[in-house]
């Protein structure tokens, strides 16, 4: 039996991001018989403190796993995994200026998953930047293993720092699911929704995410929007939402995390707008891939990569607002990557894999 500790996530069951659905799907029945996970969780974040789930054992630290405190929360989670594991599987470089010491005192497996260059988001200012990138830096140095999740992100660690890393995306499928009868219809009754006559966005409200820009552009057409994340998290969201609430073909609904909605607005969307500008393969893009909807995304690197080229492409409100006039958008070619790239089965084989 290998035993892997996971530590740099908010913990599970899943409610957060995408390196919580990475955990909660190399969990359960895509786990192998021969590994035995360790989950280290947010005692702040985690609301109720599940000692075991999907055959992983579950510890806490008494701080929230995002923000400033994330630093102090994954350092205190690499001291508590220095006996016990086989291997330690860390995501996210936020604890990684620790790494130069944890490196004399651990003598197991270290694989890290870097995420998408944290330091270029817009969100933080430019002394945590500094502070991300060397962070960066140090995890590519310590680990034994570099997980990236996205070609562009592995051909940025090959030219940054002249080292190979494994590539492996996140999946998408878990989205996918049989509704009881007539769940869908109520659904889309609840919202004042009809069957494709909207289009559908799913992320976190933050200016790296272009909300703005989405939103300029659908309030200058006709077209519906279902815009789903946390609007009232910070004075970016809460601004947005102010300025746009208004108009009747937007609808700003706070994040959900019911699978079974989301499966019912997503399937029924005639269109997926992903604004995401930084970041490797996005969780919420993937998974919309696996609707076969026409999918329009922020114009850089990452997203093209995740969606082979295959997909319509923008940099401007303009452009977006081009690309809603148009009635011929095929969503056919993203389910087929989908099935081809990112399926959980596969990729917990991937991550297993690493691990032996």
């Amino acid at each position: 039996m290998t035993k892997v500790a996971i530590i740099g996530t908010q913990g599970v069951p899943a409610k957060y991001g995408g390196f919580e659905s990475l955990v909660e799907n190399l969990l359960g029945d895509n786990c192998p018989k021969d590994i035995e996970y360790t989950v280290f969780c947010s005692g702040k974040d985690m609301t109720e403190r599940l000692t075991h789930y999907k055959g992983a054992r579950l510890e806490y630290i008494p701080l929230r796993a995002n923000g400033l405190q994330s630093v102090p929360y994954d350092i205190i989670s690499m001291c508590k995994v220095l006996r016990g594991y086989d291997v330690i599987l860390v995501l996210g470089v936020s604890g990684c200026l620790f790494l130069p010491i944890f490196h004399k005192l651990n003598s197991k497996k270290l694989i890290i998953n870097i995420d998408g260059m944290e330091y270029k988001r817009n969100k933080w200012n430019k002394f945590v930047k500094r502070i991300l990138k060397k962070s960066e830096a140090l995890a590519v140095k310590y680990a034994d293993v570099i997980i990236t999740d996205n070609k562009a992100i592995r051909d940025y660690v090959a030219m940054e720092y002249g080292k190979k890393s494994k590539l492996i995306a996140y999946g998408g499928d878990h989205v996918m699911r049989e509704l009881p009868e007539g769940f869908a219809e109520a659904t889309l009754e609840k919202y004042g929704l009809k069957k494709k006559d909207y289009a559908i966005a799913v992320c976190r409200i933050e200016p790296e995410n272009n909300c703005d820009m989405v939103l300029e552009a659908f309030s200058r057409t006709d077209r519906n929007i279902v815009y789903i994340g946390n609007w009232g998290h910070n004075p970016y969201s809460q601004e947005l939402r102010k300025k746009y609430s208004g108009f009747p073909n937007i609808k700003m609904l706070d994040a959900i995390y019911d699978l079974d909605v989301l499966f019912a607005l997503r399937s029924n969307a005639g269109l997926y707008v992903h604004g995401h500008s930084a970041g490797g393969t996005n969780p919420s893009l993937v998974e919309a891939m696996f609707f076969g909807m026409p999918i329009i995304s922020f114009d850089v690197i990452f997203n093209r990569a995740t969606t082979a080229d295959q997909a319509y492409y923008f940099h401007t409100a303009d452009e977006l607002l081009a690309l809603l006039e148009r009635n011929d958008l095929d969503g056919n070619p993203m389910r087929k990557i989908a099935r081809e790239r990112y399926t959980w089965k596969s990729i917990s084989k991937q991550y297993a894999a690493l691990y032996r």
